[in-house]
């Protein structure tokens, strides 16, 4: 069932939506040659933590960080850990802050350094997508609209849209209905309308879009180790232009 948010739990909404992404500003500050993985994952706790919220993503299915961190080729769900970031590295990361009652949820890819064109690019695309799916975000159009401009733009400039992954609804859950794929033909799935609040996040390959589940039961890689970048933020719907929710907003770090 999709919950559509009333005008208080918007607020609430709107409350972890700047910390979240705050905390998403501060990791990619720290994304640079010779920081680790875990330094990174735990200034995030930390600044989440001195805001009064709880990271989402700590324990949640078990998982051991506060932030899912993914190098090159990770797509997803790294664990944060001793890696030392090198020159070139394209570095995802994933955060998510609860508080209030409610969840924010946002990711971006950073470059670590002087990265290739082909990184960059793919950086870039990836972004760029989202925004892309956001001109169809709009109260009377479906969810597969959102879907379907993300792939189209993604497959234009030559990379691929995992498949086995998708978006979904935010808000008192972290993971809520409805299932937002970053693919598919437009006209399809429920149709969008205002106070849903929905985490977009195309996740996209250079490669091919195949991915395979480490045997850590959590990191996902490209299945051909391509590179990949991931963005996201949570929008609300409204009677016209969507509103991010994930921005800083005067919450400086």
């Amino acid at each position: 069932m999709i919950t559509l948010k009333s005008p208080r739990d918007i607020e609430g909404m709107r409350r972890a939506g700047q910390i979240t992404a705050a905390a998403r500003e501060l990791a990619g500050k720290m994304v640079r040659p010779g920081v680790t993985t875990l330094e990174i994952d735990t200034a995030v706790r930390k600044f989440i933590e001195s805001q009064g919220a709880t990271p989402s993503f700590l324990g949640y299915g078990g998982f051991p960080g506060s932030a899912c961190i993914s190098v090159n080729d990770e797509v997803i769900h790294g664990i944060p850990s001793n890696l030392v970031l090198k020159e070139g590295d394209i570095v995802s990361v994933d955060v998510g802050a609860y508080i209030g009652g409610f969840h924010g949820d946002c990711a971006a890819t950073f470059p670590c350094g002087k990265v290739s064109e082909e990184a960059a690019k793919l950086i870039a695309v990836t972004e760029q997508s989202f925004w892309e799916g956001m001109k169809f975000a709009r109260f009377g159009y479906r969810v597969s609209d959102i879907s379907h401009a993300i792939q189209e733009y993604v497959e234009s400039h030559g990379f691929s849209i995992v498949r086995d992954y998708v978006g979904h609804g935010v808000g008192a859950n972290l993971h809520e209905s409805p299932e937002v794929p970053n693919y598919g033909k437009p006209g399809h799935g429920p149709r969008l309308a205002p106070g849903m609040t929905l985490a977009v996040e195309p996740m996209v390959n250079q490669g091919d879009w195949k991915v395979k589940v480490m045997r850590d039961g959590w990191t996902v890689r490209t299945a051909d180790g391509s590179l990949a970048a991931h963005y996201e933020n949570s929008i609300l719907i409204t009677k016209g232009e969507p509103e991010i929710l994930t921005q800083v907003g005067d919450l400086r770090v």
